[in-house]
């Protein structure tokens, strides 16, 4: 008797340490008979179901219907999403795992719009310009900008030159917001061929994105071009400036930039 005893709690034991995983699953499913009984009379014997009466038709499925928005209100400035006090609507996933997870955010409330809410007279000095402002410094940042310039005919780099390179590469600006080195370039020199010097692009007046670019001659002349590089933009070069040394080794894995 003892030994059965044993036998059980040993088997008990052994039970409850396997891992079970027991989760409720809120699941909707919402039929409609293809072939629906007829009807019968009040206190006639109901008719007998025939196979064709158990086949139905899949009418909605919560697992798989769009959730409505999630409505936040950001503790602190978020990239891309908004700054302090702003109620946002995101996606509950995105609303959840992004910025009430990490302490960003919490739930729209009159309780809370009124705590995190800031007026202008008390709102501190503003950092960003806007939510995406950021977003653009660091895409402009890591871009490597050809600047295209002629081989046979003079020239000097004017902001100009750059607004051009740049819609070449997808990304419009105005030549007030550029800024070029203080030391003219001029050319066309052989020698400058793919080195590299930094322009300040200025973003709504605020922010201030210090773009690579490299120069590149080019001739009318099929004769007289240059040997084409393949993927140019992921070799290294030279600055043309010794003070842009230091900032051209700390720079990341730059995009590719039309030429």
């Amino acid at each position: 008797m003892l030994g059965n005893v044993v036998k059980m709690l040993g088997t008990s034991s052994l039970c409850s340490t396997q891992s079970v995983l027991v989760q409720s699953s809120r699941n909707t499913f919402v039929l409609k008979r293809r072939f629906p009984p007829n009807l019968y009379k009040k206190n006639q014997k109901p008719g007998k179901l025939r196979g064709r009466h158990f086949v139905y038709d899949l009418v909605e499925d919560t697992t798989i219907t769009k959730k409505p928005n999630l409505e936040v209100v950001l503790t602190a400035f978020v990239e891309g999403i908004g700054s302090k006090g702003d109620v946002v609507s995101l996606k509950p996933n995105v609303a959840y795992n992004k910025l009430l997870l990490p302490g960003l955010a919490v739930y729209k409330t009159p309780e809370t719009v009124a705590k995190y809410a800031t007026e202008k007279d008390e709102k501190e000095v503003e950092v960003h310009s806007s939510a995406y402002a950021q977003r653009t410094v660091n895409k402009l940042e890591s871009l490597i900008l050809a600047v295209v310039m002629n081989k046979d005919h003079a020239w000097t780099i004017e902001p100009w030159h750059i607004k051009a390179s740049l819609r070449k590469a997808g990304y419009y600006v105005p030549e007030s917001a550029i800024t070029l080195p203080e030391t003219p370039i001029t050319g066309p020199d052989l020698l400058k061929q793919n080195k590299e010097f930094y322009c300040t692009v200025t973003i709504n007046n605020l922010e201030k994105a210090r773009v690579r670019c490299r120069i590149h001659h080019w001739s009318t002349e099929p004769s007289e071009r240059l040997p084409y590089v393949f993927e140019h933009w992921k070799l290294d070069a030279e600055p043309l400036f010794g003070s842009d040394a230091a900032d051209s080794r700390k720079s990341t894995e730059p995009q590719k930039s039309k030429d």
